[in-house]
């Protein structure tokens, strides 16, 4: 499957914006999917993910309360609404996608990911 991620951009503290990762190439519903973070000099960390159902999500504890992700498998989307953003959500965002995940199952660790989009840079000013 390959995957594509936008709606990055420049959002003052306080914004919101909706990240949007569109697959293609395979069946969309076949596969668990994630977005993480990787923020200059730092580590690639999970932001949130979800399992092939929809129904099984884990968001991080430095996001939970501000970031909420959800999926559309009839349109092979995976999104992530960033609301309350923090100059440190600053980040390149990367949606990925698991094959062979039970249905009601969520991947946590990069390892665990076999395909990733381009990245969507999200900066956001004080």
């Amino acid at each position: 499957v390959q995957l594509q991620a936008s709606g990055g951009g420049l959002v003052q503290a306080g914004g919101s914006l909706r990240l949007s990762c569109a697959g293609s190439g395979g069946t969309f519903s076949a596969y668990g999917t994630g977005w993480f973070r990787q923020a200059l000099g730092r580590e690639r960390e999970l932001v949130a993910a979800i399992s092939r159902s929809g129904l099984t999500t884990n968001t991080a504890d430095t996001v939970k309360g501000r970031f909420t992700i959800f999926r559309d498998n009839a349109k092979n989307a995976v999104y992530l609404q960033m609301n309350s953003l923090r100059p440190e959500d600053t980040a390149v965002y990367y949606c990925a996608a698991a094959l062979g995940v039970p249905y009601n199952s969520v991947v946590v660790v990069p390892s665990g990911y076999d395909y990733w989009g381009q990245g969507t840079l999200v900066t956001v000013s004080s």
